[in-house]
């Protein structure tokens, strides 16, 4: 099963948080997941990278499958962000996020369920 990690989740983990750590070795240790991650999530750990950081991020982002946003998935996402964002807050990177899980059949692991309320894809909170 594709486990798609979200942003906040790596950006935590890259910032020390021990929960986060934890978190994703047994995720990866427990041998029923992929670590996948959607290339907007990607693209915000990349852009946002701090100076002195860029070895150890990358090495990081190394242990993940990025899933390529297409045309499909564009759609799927644009429709998932006007139905949701107006009474959960959805924005743009969620709703491709959320696209790319329902895309690949895959779960989504964050730490803000509350911006992905599809009934159509599994959460999970990550700690």
């Amino acid at each position: 099963m594709k486990a798609f990690i979200d942003s906040d989740v790596m950006i935590w983990h890259l910032r020390g948080e021990g929960k986060a750590l934890t978190f994703l070795r047994k995720l990866r240790d427990g041998k029923e997941h992929e670590l996948w991650t959607g290339a907007m999530q990607r693209a915000e750990v990349v852009f946002f990278m701090r100076p002195g950081e860029e070895e150890a991020t990358k090495l990081f982002l190394s242990q993940f499958k990025t899933a390529p946003v297409d045309q499909a998935i564009v759609d799927a996402a644009g429709s998932l962000y006007r139905r949701w964002h107006p009474s959960h807050g959805t924005d743009v990177n969620d709703a491709l996020l959320a696209a790319t899980a329902i895309h690949y059949q895959g779960r989504i692991f964050c730490l803000n369920k509350k911006h992905y309320p599809m009934p159509e894809i599994f959460v999970q909170k990550a700690w």
